[in-house]
């Protein structure tokens, strides 16, 4: 089952996974910086940011996201 999907709201995914947070932010995407607003879509965000293939990366946040949930 995805939890996150490219077509999730940034807002979203912060306000449903504040954990996403951190694991982005170790992958080298800050998804929240000082004064920037949090709209958008993931999908086009990860795009914007440089990254090859977005949905590996929110593939790999699926799993992170799970294997949190089982702790």
């Amino acid at each position: 089952m995805s939890l996150v999907k490219l077509d999730m709201s940034i807002e979203d995914l912060i306000v449903k996974y504040p954990e996403a947070v951190g694991f982005l932010t170790r992958k080298g995407i800050r998804c929240i910086r000082c004064g920037e607003p949090v709209w958008g879509l993931l999908g086009s965000f990860l795009s914007e940011e440089g990254v090859a293939d977005p949905q590996e990366l929110v593939n790999e946040l699926n799993i992170f996201l799970e294997e949190e949930s089982k702790l």
